[in-house]
């Protein structure tokens, strides 16, 4: 098993900027990819951007292109998500996952493990 453990969270306001951290444990070497999602309350939970451990590869949800920036510490087994810009609608609980596929995956049904969620709130 792999285990994830999201950090970072918290509330900001509209504008500012903040970086998720998820430290990965555990049977590593069966992850090849890792995503973050997020679930805003009363909605369905959406991908938002995923990358490879080499850190070479990356994509990201049209909503967040050009605000957040996914990157990868394999060193320490760690993936973070800079968050520039933040909307009011970024509000969510973000989850970080991973799977086992090289290529590139958004639907979180590919993903295996699963962190416990970090929730952001951005203020207007």
């Amino acid at each position: 098993q792999v285990q994830l453990v999201e950090s970072g969270g918290g509330l900001v306001q509209a504008g500012d900027s903040l970086t998720l951290s998820c430290a990965a444990s555990g049977r590593t070497f069966s992850s090849r990819t890792m995503g973050w999602f997020r679930q805003a309350p009363g909605k369905e939970r959406e991908f938002v951007a995923r990358i490879n451990w080499s850190g070479s590869s990356t994509y990201y949800a049209d909503s967040v292109k050009g605000r957040f920036t996914i990157f990868s510490d394999s060193a320490k087994s760690t993936v973070y998500l800079r968050m520039n810009s933040l909307k009011p609608e970024d509000t969510a609980v973000y989850y970080c996952a991973t799977t086992n596929r090289g290529t590139i995956v958004t639907s979180e049904n590919e993903y295996r493990y699963w962190g416990q969620g970090t929730q952001v709130t951005v203020s207007s």
